[in-house]
């Protein structure tokens, strides 16, 4: 039997940001979902690290530029401290140090303030089911530094070419931003699969979250654009 989505519990999530009136039009934008719910708010990434231990919210949205502590380090401090919590990264267009700094800092998605609200929607439930979600343009983005799309293009594909055909098909839709729920169900197998799949694909590939799986797939061209 499948669960009433009006019936769920809905996705708790804390929202950081220095300015109040961006916090007041994110905030605006997740409550015509009635599956989210913020549960708190901070203005500097000190306190929103301290929100998230209280509170244990399931997403974590982090502005990149904070006082106190910057979104960056939050989010490696909500990864060691609590992590069940998925960090997720607003961003301005254009943050490109940022940007590559958070690929390592195990954070879960990417989303532009001037985005289009639906993505901020759909970036918070991709990640809270274990998904990972990087708003498109900021994908572009990502995946052009250091040198070019087409300069990367060969490497990335060298390096799923150690993946079997499972695999690969796996990991494009991965680079979708589908979670493991969706894969499972997107090709016929359980949610232990899957997991097993991902595993296998983060050793061979060298990678250390779905953000970092999700850009390979993109440079490999596994994702349709």
């Amino acid at each position: 039997m499948t669960t009433d989505v009006a019936d769920a519990t809905p996705v708790r999530v804390v929202l950081a940001d220095d300015e109040a009136m961006i916090r007041a039009g994110v905030r605006a934008i997740l409550a015509t979902d009635p599956r989210i719910e913020v549960v708190a708010e901070a203005g500097d990434g000190r306190v929103a690290v301290e929100l998230v231990r209280a509170h244990r919210p399931r997403v974590a949205l982090l502005d990149i530029r904070m006082p106190k502590l910057d979104g960056l380090s939050a989010a490696a401090e909500i990864g060691r401290l609590v992590p069940q919590t998925a960090a997720v990264m607003l961003t301005t267009f254009g943050e490109d140090d940022h940007i590559a700094r958070a690929l390592g800092h195990g954070a879960s998605g990417f989303l532009l303030k001037s985005g289009d609200p639906r993505e901020l929607i759909a970036g918070v439930h991709a990640v809270a089911d274990g998904g990972a979600y990087l708003s498109p343009r900021v994908a572009r983005r990502v995946i052009e530094l250091g040198g070019g799309r087409l300069a990367r293009r060969p490497v990335a594909r060298d390096r799923t070419a150690a993946l079997t055909d499972r695999e690969r098909e796996v990991l494009a839709l991965v680079g979708a931003g589908l979670s493991n729920a969706e894969i499972a169900r997107r090709l016929h197998l359980v949610e232990g699969t899957v997991k097993t799949y991902l595993t296998s694909i983060f050793t061979r590939l060298e990678v250390r979250n779905r953000v970092q799986a999700a850009i390979i797939a993109y440079e490999a061209g596994l994702v349709a654009q």
